[in-house]
């Protein structure tokens, strides 16, 4: 699990003094201090100190070098937060002086204003799930579901064997697997998404996907996914791809070529949001399993603040064979406006309700 608040917060504040033509440095600073914590919505009186030797023709701010304003003098510069995204962000002052510059950096840590409504679930209806599937994705689309299964047919040295990865289509109403396909046993499958007539499958830590025929299953080609730590997670909106990698993080990948293009980092009011799993886009949000718990949190996909938190905690009351059998499996119906839930190796797909409580 990788806390990138605690690697933030850990080290100094970050300065870079230089002069464009290498002349002799003097000392600036900036202000807010480094590892500041701020809500989301807060004005942020931002303002770079030099000697009274430097006589600015202005200075320019950026935030994630973004250009954010300028002024002509140290009087302070107000950042406004709404709608920026959460996490760290590095805020930087450029002084321009006679034809030279110099530029300082702080950071600053940016939290959700409000804490996550809570909510409950209903149970709609029960369907059949196929038990010998270890769900790592799960997606409706035109009457049928589709599922990713995760597991080393041909385990590395202490990894659990969970049977072979696999991709299927299968009847909602039966269970019924009706098309599948075997994914190499040495490669362990994670999430899944539809992009038009191709279906796109994550692995866990072998750094590529693949795409397929949707209709045949058939393997188009493979790509080198190098975002992120590994491959979890997966959904789509209907212009990027989401994917999560273990951490708190969302990464944004172009539906075509699979590169990264951007990212969020996922905070509530007390903290980052790690172990992001199972993705789901539901009516502009996203819905994200949280790996080893009974929690979905619900996303807003522009900043990274957990709107809501859904308490799953009795949804499965079935014996599990081993802790790991956990719920991860959301997928949407946007048709019929149906949510589905499941988890790995699962007895049961839920139909469900979310509830406020």
């Amino acid at each position: 699990m990788k806390n990138k608040l605690t690697l933030i917060l850990s080290a100094a504040v970050i300065a870079v003094l230089a002069y464009s033509c290498g002349s002799k440095q003097e000392n600036i600073s900036i202000s807010p201090e480094a590892g500041t914590t701020y809500k989301s919505g807060d004005q942020i009186a931002v303002k770079a100190h030099y000697p009274s030797s430097i006589q600015p023709d202005s200075i320019v701010y950026l935030v994630d070098s973004a250009k954010v304003g300028s002024q002509k003098d140290s009087t302070a510069l107000s950042l406004k937060t709404d709608g920026m995204s959460l996490g760290p962000r590095v805020i930087t002052a450029k002084v321009y002086a006679g034809g030279k510059s110099q530029e300082i950096s702080t950071n600053i840590v940016l939290m959700p204003a409000k804490a996550p409504e809570e909510y409950t679930y209903k149970v709609i209806k029960a369907f059949p799930h196929d038990t010998s599937c270890y769900t790592e994705g799960l997606l409706y689309q035109d009457g049928f579901l589709y599922e990713s299964g995760g597991g080393y047919g041909d385990p590395p040295a202490g990894e659990q064997k969970d049977g072979q990865s696999s991709l299927r289509k299968v009847e909602l109403n039966t269970g019924k697997v009706l098309q599948k396909v075997m994914v190499d046993p040495k490669i362990f499958a994670e999430g899944i998404s539809i992009v038009g007539d191709k279906l796109i499958q994550l692995t866990w830590k072998e750094k590529i996907g693949y795409v397929y025929d949707k209709a045949t299953f058939k393997l188009l080609n493979t790509f080198n996914n190098n975002v992120g730590v590994e491959g979890w997670g997966m959904c789509f909106d209907g212009q990027k791809l989401y994917m999560d990698d273990s951490t708190n993080r969302i990464w944004f990948l172009d539906k075509d070529n699979y590169h990264q293009t951007g990212f969020i980092d996922v905070y509530d009011d007390k903290g980052p949001i790690n172990n992001l799993n199972e993705l789901e886009y539901i009516d502009g949000k996203l819905y994200a399993n949280v790996w080893q718990t009974n929690t979905i949190v619900v996303i807003d996909p522009k900043t990274g603040a957990v709107l809501q938190r859904i308490d799953l905690s009795s949804l499965y009351p079935e014996p599990r064979a081993r802790p790991a059998e956990v719920l991860n499996g959301i997928a949407y119906d946007a048709a019929g406006k149906r949510t589905f839930i499941t988890g790995k190796k699962w007895q049961h797909l839920y139909q469900v309700e979310f509830v406020k409580k």
